[in-house]
């Protein structure tokens, strides 16, 4: 209760005030403080923060403005903060890069959001071939016999059809998992050997296909923030986010086989230990998580 009371107060009164007299005292808005202050993560973040909770209607707006109307949109701002571009000619230039990471994070959701809610449809020729992609990519040297076959079970599908395993994170499963074996290959066939140890072992693709619904409840949460300021210095695409899907992947094998699990049995135990651990990774303000082979 008494955080509620001190959130409250400070958003309709403190913040308002503190903010007066800093003005008064250093002769900028809170925005050129924070561009003169913090760089990197921190500063699109604090950005973010500042435009959010403005009672302005202009700066609450500027966090979902389109990419072509982002120029005019920082006009607004510096016309609403009184900002004289000649004063301050980096203004321009810092907001428009904090204000392409904000925005695309948005709009970066709503597109692994769309594809995620794609099921994988055996009717559809692209989806098949992208499922059997995967296989060719992780078995180059054994030929699939049939579509449907107990053969799936060698890179860790649980039944005779696959597509019975995406029905969770729809055809983004298979997009990650496919991603992964095409632009990582020797670290996928690695991973892959690995995952039938006769005691560490686990199914490979299940548990690709459970990676991909935590990086995408990390996005969702916007945990992914900090990560992907750093990372990118403009818009957050789908190339980022299966970069980060690698990632993943990755270090979970490595986190599998440090662990020893008892047996598979344990493996909702130690996936959220692994994903406890990646959240308190993607806390650190200068969080920049990439595969490192």
């Amino acid at each position: 209760m008494f955080l509620s009371l001190w959130e409250f107060f400070y958003g309709h009164f403190f913040r308002f005030w503190m903010k007066w007299v800093l003005r008064q005292m250093t002769g900028k808005c809170e925005l050129q403080r924070i561009f003169d202050t913090y760089g990197g993560a921190q500063r699109t973040y604090r950005i973010e923060n500042s435009l959010t909770y403005s009672k302005s209607k202009v700066l609450q707006n500027a966090t979902r403005v389109a990419e072509s109307d982002l120029d005019r949109c920082i006009v607004d701002i510096m016309k609403e903060k009184k900002i004289c571009p000649e004063k301050d000619s980096s203004f321009q230039i810092c907001m428009r890069t904090c204000l392409l990471q904000i925005t695309g994070y948005r709009q970066l959701y709503h597109d692994v959001e769309n594809v995620r809610k794609k099921p994988y449809d055996s009717a559809n020729a692209q989806h098949e071939k992208l499922l059997l992609k995967l296989w060719s990519l992780l078995m180059p040297t054994k030929k699939l016999k049939a579509r449907i076959s107990k053969q799936w079970a060698d890179i860790g599908f649980q039944g005779d059809d696959p597509k019975t395993d995406f029905r969770g994170m729809g055809i983004l499963g298979l997009i990650n998992l496919v991603y992964f074996s095409e632009n990582y290959t020797s670290e996928a066939h690695q991973i892959l050997s690995r995952s039938n140890h006769p005691k560490l072992g686990y199914s490979y693709a299940i548990v690709g296909i459970n990676l991909t619904e935590m990086a995408y409840s990390l996005l969702k949460s916007e945990a992914l923030k900090l990560h992907l300021y750093n990372f990118v210095p403009g818009v957050p695409t789908m190339e980022h986010f299966h970069q980060f899907y690698c990632y993943l992947v990755y270090e979970f094998d490595k986190f599998w086989l440090e662990e020893e699990p008892e047996s598979i049995m344990y493996f909702n135990l130690y996936r959220e230990k692994f994903h406890e651990r990646i959240k308190g990774l993607l806390m650190d303000c200068n969080a920049v998580l990439t595969l490192k082979t």
